[in-house]
């Protein structure tokens, strides 16, 4: 029977660590004024200047939003995705491994911008007394994935509905910005899909903050 211990002996055979971290976490991007058909319809009368609140009106600028997310990947050579039927994370991560392989792990930059048709809150118009009238429906519509990575927080993704008011989401991943925090300070870590299994010693005092 051993009768002394040093304090690494204890804690690696008496005391078990446990982390806790933020998974993924997403923040809306909207304009509350536009959320509801009689805010439209005051966009639409006043903003745009047309004499009836109909959503016709809106296409030209939902396609013109959508032309220029087309433009903006030619001029910088950024691939459009269209996802099928496959998770979103395994595309994003054969992107996010060639990126890491060419410009380092330190690299900033968007990676790809993917597309897929999800249900949307929309607004349509009907016609009433022989009026067009606003009303909330929902449409199956392209969103856009912003797939980007950055040095001190590891990726994320922005997403836009490309209907009308166009709404978005940032979702933002706490795993893997303690992963990028344990990289950059030079602690060794052995990582899950989504999170950490355990992480490495050192000497000096780990202050993540």
């Amino acid at each position: 029977m051993k009768i002394g211990y040093n304090v690494a002996e204890l804690q690696n055979e008496h005391v078990t660590f446990e982390l806790e971290g933020i998974d993924r976490m997403y923040l809306n991007l909207y304009i509350p004024g536009l959320q509801t058909p009689e805010f439209v319809a005051c966009f639409i009368k006043r903003h745009l200047g047309k004499p009836f609140a109909s959503s016709a009106v809106l296409a030209p600028i939902s396609d013109g939003f959508v032309e220029a997310i087309k433009t903006f990947c030619r001029e910088h050579e950024v691939e459009m995705v269209r996802f099928k039927k496959e998770r979103k994370d395994d595309v994003a991560k054969a992107y996010l491994e060639a990126f890491v392989r060419e410009h380092g792990e330190d690299s900033e930059g968007l990676l790809f911008v993917g597309v897929a048709q999800e249900r949307a809150p929309v607004v349509r118009t009907m016609r009433k007394d022989g009026f067009p009238w606003l009303y909330r429906s929902t449409a199956m519509v392209n969103y856009y994935y912003f797939y980007c990575y950055d040095g001190n927080f590891g990726p994320f993704f922005i997403k836009y509905c490309s209907y009308f008011p166009y709404n978005g989401k940032l979702c933002i991943n706490g795993h893997e910005w303690l992963k990028r925090q344990l990289a950059l300070k030079g602690i060794g870590f052995e990582a899950l899909d989504n999170g950490l299994l355990n992480i490495g010693r050192r000497d000096a005092d780990i202050d993540l903050y």
